[in-house]
């Protein structure tokens, strides 16, 4: 590290934090003229508005922009410096285009590694009281709409409930069926299933248990069976942005919980953890394409780079939205649409790149 790494490494760090900064500050001011007539209508108290909604509302958004931010003030510092020719002066010196990117690969590295953690166990953990907060005191209340749901709750059983009520936590005309091949061999009904808050189980009423084995068949009816099941209230609370409140191995079972259900949606929350792969990659990726398309001194200004700029970072984010929604209809793998505009954009570098003048 050469005390000009230093001077870079040191204003790269600034100027970022101070573009997150005010950056941050526009979107709590445009969010809260949004939502303070839903804070007056669900009576939030001030503390919880300022502690459990935004101290983890910041983070969050810091966090989620933090790439193209990275990238605005890679752009904003390097046209700065080229204004005023010291890009000029270090290439001269004898240093290489490749040792000047050094400081910023080091600071968007540093960057990188923090937001693959922060996005993978921190941010996660404040989105729970975030999201809380939000399903209780701005969204309207959650009804469960879904009709004739079928889950898998275990290997060969299968359950059927027609309606589920999610404000007292029974569902109704339930059958529980364990098929073994192509043959049935046991299949449970019921008028309806509580969960019972107490014993943290099951309770079946008015059921009949139909058990075959070969030609010869039984017919067990009852009142109340309490039964353990893979199957929880909250898999019918609301999952408004769950996915966010996931920690990595969190989230690497919610999927495998879905898989083995053959649930829907389940490309929603790989999208989510494959992107958080990708994130740190983006930092470094448009750290380096936006010293290149800044190092060369501007006619128009530093203004004028500044605004390029930003037309590249929203071009970036505007290519992984459209992806994304590709992908969570179910038209595009999940890993290629998380990790495509990262391999477009790093070409773009390459050509960029293939442009400085030696």
């Amino acid at each position: 590290m050469k005390l000009l790494d230093w001077y870079i490494l040191k204003r790269f760090l600034q100027t970022y934090i101070f573009v997150v900064l005010v950056i941050v500050l526009v979107v709590v001011m445009i969010d809260y003229t949004e939502k303070v007539d839903n804070f007056h209508k669900h009576n939030a108290p001030a503390d919880k508005i300022l502690f459990d909604y935004y101290l983890n509302f910041v983070p969050y958004w810091a966090n989620y922009i933090s790439p193209l931010m990275v990238f605005i003030a890679t752009v904003f510092l390097t046209s700065r410096l080229a204004a005023r020719t010291e890009i000029i002066a270090i290439l001269s010196s004898g240093v290489s285009f490749i040792r000047l990117l050094f400081p910023y690969v080091l600071g968007a590295t540093v960057l990188a590694v923090a937001t693959y953690f922060l996005v993978n166990y921190i941010i996660p953990q404040a989105n729970k009281t975030r999201i809380a907060f939000e399903v209780k005191y701005i969204n309207d209340a959650y009804t469960y709409s879904g009709r004739n749901v079928h889950l898998t709750i275990a290997p060969n059983t299968y359950a059927y409930m027609e309606s589920y009520n999610n404000l007292s936590n029974t569902g109704y005309k339930f059958t529980l069926e364990r098929i073994e091949g192509n043959l049935l061999k046991q299949k449970l009904s019921a008028d309806r299933i509580e969960w019972d808050t107490k014993k943290k189980k099951w309770a079946v009423y008015d059921y009949k248990i139909r058990t075959i084995n070969g030609l010869k068949e039984t017919l067990s009816p009852g009142i109340r069976l309490d039964t353990t099941l893979n199957m929880k209230p909250d898999d019918f609370s609301s999952d408004f942005n769950l996915y966010e409140t996931f920690t990595r191995p969190e989230l690497n079972r919610h999927i495998d919980l879905l898989k083995s259900r053959g649930s829907d949606g389940v490309e929603m929350y790989l999208l989510e953890k494959y992107s958080r792969d990708t994130r740190p990659f983006a930092i470094i990726i448009l750290t380096v394409i936006g010293v290149i398309m800044s190092a060369r001194k501007s006619r128009r200004g530093v203004g004028w780079q500044v605004a390029l700029g930003f037309m590249l970072a929203f071009t970036y984010l505007l290519f992984f939205m459209l992806a994304k929604g590709i992908a969570e209809s179910g038209n595009l793998n999940p890993v290629v649409a998380v990790w495509l505009p990262n391999a477009i954009f790093a070409a773009v570098g390459v050509l960029l790149y293939n442009t400085i003048p030696r």
